[in-house]
């Protein structure tokens, strides 16, 4: 699937979501059945990890249809970027799509210099550079900062991902996830 087409699927999906008019489909057993063969999801999503964002949800979508990455901050470090390349190199995905979200509590720490362990200090690091970009403390204009400089970093981090972007097709794009409605802003 082409990533304008992704696009068209996420937005649609998303406002079934907002409406409560969710479809549920690809998640019976004949779905789970037919992925034991492999996977060919049509959008890769880098997510935060907060419980209250679920991209599957969210987008309306079954299983094997999107390829989640989550970490805290949805940062592009170098697990996150490899199981993109990944999704790009063996299964052929051509959207993908960074999104954080509102009031995001690892932007927060990163905010207020929160840490306390060498992890943890290195994760909110990943963060930094958005805080200065935003040249704002505003929780939720960082995290929207933030999404496009780890959508950025994808490409510099990575010449798979670059290439694929430059001669396959593939689109970056950045997304906030609004808490109060759901609502998914591309």
């Amino acid at each position: 699937m082409q990533a304008k087409d992704a696009i068209q699927n996420l937005k649609a999906g998303n406002i079934r979501f907002v409406e409560g008019k969710v479809e549920r489909s690809n998640q019976d057993s004949a779905r789970i059945q037919s992925l034991t063969e492999g996977q060919a999801p049509w959008a890769i999503i880098l997510s935060c990890a907060d419980s209250r964002v679920v991209p599957e949800l969210a987008f309306d979508t079954g299983l094997g249809e999107l390829f989640v990455i989550r970490v805290a901050g949805n940062i592009a470090n170098k697990s996150t970027v490899a199981s993109i390349e990944y999704a790009i190199a063996h299964l052929g995905t051509k959207l993908i799509v960074v999104m954080g979200h509102e009031s995001c509590g690892a932007v927060g720490a990163a905010l207020a210099n929160g840490g306390g362990s060498e992890s943890l200090d290195h994760l909110l690091a990943e963060i930094k550079p958005a805080i200065s970009q935003s040249g704002s403390t505003d929780i939720n204009e960082v995290v929207k900062v933030n999404a496009q400089f780890s959508a950025k970093n994808l490409i510099t981090r990575s010449s798979i991902i670059s290439d694929a972007v430059k001669n396959e097709g593939v689109e970056i794009v950045s997304a906030f996830y609004n808490l109060s409605n759901g609502k998914v802003d591309l």
